[in-house]
C-alpha cells in the first residue's frame, strides 16, 4: 500500500505542476469550517 500511497502523492503533485503551468500558480483551498451543535451533549 505504501507503494501506491507514493505514486498517487506523485501523481498529485505532477498534476499540480501541470495545472499550474498551464493556468498559473493556484491558492491553496482555504480549509472550511463546519458549525456543530454541541447542546446536546452538554445538558444531560
Amino acid at each position: 500500500m505504501d507503494f501506491i500511497d507514493k505514486m498517487l502523492e506523485k501523481l498529485r503533485e505532477w498534476v499540480r505542476r501541470l495545472t499550474d503551468a498551464i493556468l498559473g500558480p493556484q491558492p491553496e483551498p482555504e480549509p472550511v469550517t463546519i458549525p456543530v451543535d454541541d447542546r446536546s451533549r452538554r445538558n444531560p
